[in-house]
């Protein structure tokens, strides 16, 4: 098993690149491989430095693909975005950076899609369906104000 071998320095040093380069990686993530690799903490360190200077590791860069990823892939909302980051351990700013790489309109498409989709999908009465709904839309990440303001929409079209 790979976390059990222990690599030297310099074997570290390629692998560690490898990986970062070829995905955006946090610093966390970064210290946890290493200590896996078997190094000591300043070996650890030593190397996330070299890692930073030579732009394989950037938080900011991190959290501006996560960010999109996340948005674009999964439709999360800002709230498990920001969860997740925060988990990471990425600097709060550097996720308000990231968050403002999501076009406002594109986010509250999403929103109004995934709604329209859950609430067809939903039976029962229009509160059951409203409070299904929105407890999938909070679950994704969505702000409770948007929620609430799609949710009212949608509740008025179906009593119309």
């Amino acid at each position: 098993m790979e976390g059990n071998k222990k690599y030297s320095f310099l074997e570290a040093k390629h692998k560690i690149e490898a990986w970062c380069a070829y995905q955006d990686r946090c610093h966390s993530e970064v210290y946890k491989k290493l200590r896996n690799y078997g190094l000591d903490d300043e070996d650890t360190n030593a190397l996330i430095s070299h890692l930073i200077s030579y732009q394989f590791l950037d938080e900011q860069r991190f959290a501006e693909s996560f960010v999109s990823g996340k948005h674009r892939i999964k439709k999360w909302g800002r709230n498990k975005i920001v969860a997740h980051l925060k988990q990471k351990g990425i600097p709060q700013y550097c996720i308000n950076k990231g968050l403002e790489t999501i076009d406002k309109e594109e986010y509250f498409e999403s929103l109004v899609h995934i709604a329209e989709r859950k609430w067809a999908e939903k039976k029962g009465t229009t509160f059951e369906k409203k409070v299904k709904t929105q407890r999938y839309l909070a679950n994704k990440g969505y702000e409770f104000d948007l929620i609430y303001s799609v949710l009212s929409d949608l509740e008025n079209q179906e009593s119309t």
